[in-house]
């Protein structure tokens, strides 16, 4: 199977199938360090850093993922710290591109 952080995102729409709650496991498993809310609609991870500097460069580097697939995280940016939380708003919940977009933030620290 191909990673998810060498898939590309595709364009969602409301009729776009969520995924369904026995495939979460399999792909939370490859986004470390990211979970699930217990709605089972968003994912989320902290990451921290030394200093401000050094948390938006990660921050700059989210938005270049984003934009590039166009599919946007909320993010939450503090001085040593941002939350990065993805959902598919189109359908009220979590799509493969969430997982796709969190493996490629992921790979930014590898």
């Amino acid at each position: 199977m191909e990673k998810l952080s060498e898939r590309r995102c595709v364009a969602c729409t409301g009729s776009t199938p969520r995924i369904g709650a026995s495939d979460l496991p399999a792909y939370l498993a490859e986004v470390a360090g990211f979970e699930i809310d217990a709605a089972q609609t968003r994912i989320e991870r902290r990451f921290e850093f030394r200093n401000f500097p050094e948390t938006m460069l990660f921050v700059n580097g989210v938005a270049a993922i984003a934009h590039r697939e166009d599919h946007h995280p909320d993010l939450e940016v503090c001085y040593n710290a941002c939350k990065v939380r993805f959902t598919t708003h189109a359908v009220n919940g979590l799509t493969e591109n969430d997982f796709i977009s969190a493996a490629k933030v992921n790979a930014l620290l590898a």
